[in-house]
């Protein structure tokens, strides 16, 4: 393998959002190899090079499950931006169902109440995590708004119509799966849109160049490396088009069952090192298709 290419919420970070050590010095070991490596997540450009920076590690970022692509340096390479007019029609439809949303652009993610915030993070870690206290994920929530650099504005049709700004992701959440089933629904078959999740409660909308799987091969192709020499780490089904793309696509032990049916192999979960235990396995020959 020349290319590795890691999620990172559910995959490359644990329980509380970090680097593990254990990933690190398998990540430093195959960078040492001539290996490189670059994370492909649903994050914004500077929240998921922050875990990386914790922990000494620099790398290419696809971020916005593929909506900008950026070099080690932080320059951007390649961005697929939303129509304006998917993104209203988007807009419309989920505040019509009154889920929270959030609309991440190329200056800031945006949000209309930081208390819908902070309960959908409260919901989420309760859900993945039933036995941390709330204290704890309120600080997680406060930290995510601070470092993602989230701003609060009244009206998201106020962005979507500014001319310099350009909308790259937008994310909607529900505690109930019916009125994601029904946005799903309606929004899935409209061209122009990839309609995809990263969490059981999450829907999230992109450009159809916006999926993991064609920015990892525009990457890959843009650094001189076939896809057969890629080896790609996912738990959820926004990182279902890069597990089949690449030579070698890995699910988490903690990755949803579809997601594991799709992958050629299945490693330890993201809280025992998962990443580390499939990138050792592989530089050690013991990990092949």
């Amino acid at each position: 393998m020349k290319l590795i290419a890691s999620d990172l919420d559910g995959t490359l970070l644990n329980e509380v959002g970090e680097v593990s050590s254990e990933n690190a010095a398998a990540i430093k070991r195959a960078q040492q190899q001539g290996i490189t490596f670059v994370v492909v997540s649903g994050r914004s450009h500077e929240y998921a090079r922050k875990p990386l920076q914790d922990v000494g590690i620099t790398c290419p970022v696809i971020c916005f499950n593929g909506a900008a692509i950026y070099s080690e340096e932080g320059k951007l390479i390649k961005k697929s931006p939303l129509s304006k007019s998917i993104a209203e029609q988007v807009l419309s439809k989920v505040l019509e169902d009154n889920l929270y949303l959030e609309v991440f652009t190329n200056e800031c993610p945006y949000s209309t109440s930081y208390e819908r915030f902070t309960q959908v993070i409260i919901d989420i870690f309760q859900t993945a995590n039933p036995t941390m206290d709330k204290k704890t994920i309120l600080q997680f929530a406060r930290k995510r708004f601070e470092e993602e650099n989230v701003q609060v504005v009244n009206d998201f049709q106020e962005v979507i119509d500014n001319e310099e700004v350009e909308v790259y992701k937008m994310l909607a959440f529900s505690k109930q799966q019916e009125p994601l089933e029904s946005i799903r629904a309606t929004l899935a078959p409209m061209e122009g849109l990839i309609t995809t999740s990263s969490a059981s409660r999450n829907l999230e909308f992109n450009d159809p160049e916006a999926q993991k799987g064609i920015a990892l091969s525009y990457f890959a192709d843009h650094i001189g490396v076939e896809m057969a020499d890629v080896m790609s780490l996912g738990d959820n089904f926004n990182d279902e088009t890069m597990l089949k793309m690449a030579g070698l696509g890995v699910a988490m032990g903690n990755a949803e069952e579809e997601i594991k049916a799709l992958a050629d192999f299945t490693t330890k979960t993201n809280t025992d090192h998962g990443v580390a235990f499939a990138i050792e396995e592989m530089l050690n020959n013991h990990l092949q298709k």
